[in-house]
């Protein structure tokens, strides 16, 4: 019998914390970057589809992805999926999993992961750009593992904006709906978006920050100015499909601002103990573009925790 856990299911099942712990333990045992290929991307006449496996302890998986870019315009998520989870031995189908929801799940907590990782002691002022499915699962990401007390939400969708800002209200924190100029008090940073150019100035960003940035998937597209990755200590999934997809970094390296070496570590590299962070002033950034084991460590998270 096949397993659908639909997306409030998922929700209900499995926490945050579960998530990033789930992924930090798989980051720490096993070699993942060699259970996954690239993705595939396909062109569609809507948008794009992408398709994510992988194969390893956990299981075998894959996930079919569809971006619209017009979606949001009709009230729809940019993003909708499936989760496919075979048996490791057998092969079976197991599950069938909420795509969306499942990629909002693993991206926050890969980068909550990071941010326990990488951030300073005690971040508490985030900011946060982007107020879609993403932002919203980052404001909880965050929130997991630092004792936020402020998030300003910069988004150019002002409605979004101000009911994700109540939602960080209701958890606790002092928040607003600001201007990409507040990165200069920000401790944590999150990109949540699908802007292909850079969302703030560079040189205006803290001292000791840390940033996540998720939203860029094309090389040809970032979220991040030169500025910013030149100024940071650059952490990644991993370099090869970094080098490949990243055009936070790609687009760097094509202007001789940085080289392939800028990157400091890969995220496996600083669960296991790699010293990335040396001083409170040092401004970290994790560059994630999203691997199909990352789907496949928290599926099989997600499974367990359903029973």
């Amino acid at each position: 019998m096949i397993r659908l856990i639909e997306a409030e299911e998922l929700r209900r099942v499995l926490s945050m914390t579960d998530a990033i712990d789930a992924l930090e333990t798989a980051f720490r045992d096993e070699d993942l970057s060699r259970s996954a290929p690239l993705r595939s991307s396909v062109a569609t006449p809507a948008g794009t589809l992408l398709l994510m496996p992988a194969a390893g302890e956990r299981g075998v998986g894959v996930k079919l992805v569809t971006l619209s870019e017009f979606n949001p315009r009709r009230g729809l998520p940019f993003i909708h999926g499936a989760y496919v989870l075979f048996d490791r031995e057998t092969q079976r189908p197991e599950a069938v999993i909420d795509g969306t929801e499942l990629t909002a799940i693993r991206t926050a907590a890969l980068s909550g992961l990071a941010t326990r990782m990488l951030a300073r002691a005690d971040p508490r002022r985030l900011v946060l750009f982007g107020a879609g499915v993403q932002a919203t699962a980052h404001l909880q990401a965050m929130a997991a593992v630092a004792p936020l007390e402020e998030a300003v939400i910069v988004s150019r969708t002002p409605d979004a904006a101000r009911a994700l800002a109540d939602r960080a209200a209701a958890m606790g924190m002092q928040a607003s709906v600001g201007e990409s100029s507040a990165v200069a008090r920000a401790d944590l940073v999150c990109t949540c978006t699908t802007s292909p150019v850079p969302l703030f100035d560079g040189r205006v960003l803290a001292e000791g920050v840390h940033v996540n940035a998720v939203g860029s998937y094309l090389p040809d597209q970032r979220e991040l100015d030169t500025e910013t990755v030149r100024r940071a200590k650059v952490v990644v999934e991993t370099r090869d499909v970094a080098l490949a997809e990243a055009g936070d970094l790609v687009i760097p390296i094509a202007e001789r601002a940085i080289g392939p070496e800028h990157i400091v570590a890969d995220l496996a590299e600083v669960v296991r103990g790699a010293a990335v962070r040396t001083a409170d002033d040092d401004v970290t950034v994790f560059e994630s573009v999203g691997m199909a084991f990352e789907d496949l460590v928290v599926a099989r998270a997600a499974l367990d925790a359903a029973g």
